[in-house]
């Protein structure tokens, strides 16, 4: 059982983007509890924002199940390091790509990158996101607004353009959105909007490619305990982070993992344009 049911965690604060090795607790990624069952066997997938929280968590499932993986990542080089060797420890290729997906041409060359290491993507998941807390509209820069929609849905659009080129009948898309595109949470209103936004992509895009054979799904994920959280919010709601929850706790990326292999699997063949909520008893409908 992921971190022993964490219920709650001291008032702590990091400078953005965050790093793993900073939380109390730790986050439980799956390092000694994810077994793997050969479900996406020699997969190629891409995986933004692999370096930690749920990108780490996915990138480890994926690989534990036989897939190989591409680690997009801004700048955390050390968590990356650490992602890259869980890979390799479970006998899978992993190459690291650092680098700013608000940029249209990185987003590019991750493809790139993938399609040369591996000669083809099967599964590609919009992970990375940008957020930050803000008490008042007045308080939100207009280059924070931007950034937040550069990063967290104008990149989909471009990773997704760029990869479907490269992607065969059966392959996937897995976008992580948040339940806050179904509750927007208003201190987060850059970022709640942009999780609208990606629901949304992810339902037409899923539509878009049916004829290509190429599913799209989108992960909602509710309170997940990760570096974005203590360094993108203030300490006092880092302390009660969860307890809104029916559950009375945050969620580790280790419980959100396993729906995005599952998406990505082949078991998932007839699912596409779902959004699938991780939420600890929060409903999305």
């Amino acid at each position: 059982m992921p971190a022993e049911q964490q219920r709650q965690q001291p008032p702590q604060q990091q400078t953005p983007p965050g790093h793993e090795a900073a939380l109390t607790p730790q986050a439980d990624h799956g390092e000694t509890s994810y077994v793997g069952h050969g479900r996406l066997a020699g997969k190629v997938t891409v995986i933004t924002g692999g370096d930690s929280g749920i990108g780490r968590a996915v990138a480890l499932a994926f690989a534990r199940e036989g897939a190989d993986v591409l680690i997009s990542y801004l700048d955390e080089h050390e968590d990356a390091r650490t992602t890259e060797r869980l890979v390799r420890d479970a006998g899978r290729k992993a190459v690291l790509v650092p680098g700013d997906i608000a940029d249209p041409a990185h987003c590019r060359a991750i493809v790139d990158r993938a399609v040369k290491e591996f000669g083809r993507i099967d599964v590609l998941v919009n992970n990375a996101a940008f957020q930050m807390t803000r008490n008042s509209l007045d308080e939100i820069p207009d280059d924070e607004w931007d950034r937040t929609f550069a990063v967290n849905i104008t990149a989909m659009f471009h990773l997704c353009k760029a990869a479907v080129k490269h992607m065969k009948p059966g392959s996937s898309i897995v976008n992580t959105t948040s339940i806050n595109s179904d509750n927007p949470k208003p201190t987060l209103l850059a970022y709640a909007t942009t999780k609208g936004a990606i629901a949304n992509f992810t339902a037409g895009l899923a539509q878009l490619l049916a004829e290509k054979g190429i599913r799209v799904n989108s992960v909602a994920p509710g309170p997940i305990w990760t570096p974005l959280i203590p360094s993108t919010m203030p300490p006092d709601q880092v302390a009660s982070f969860g307890q809104q929850a029916p559950m009375k706790r945050p969620g580790q990326p280790a419980e959100v993992a396993p729906v995005y292999v599952l998406l990505a699997s082949d078991e998932a063949s007839y699912i596409s344009g779902a959004r699938v909520p991780v939420t600890g008893g929060t409903p999305i409908l």
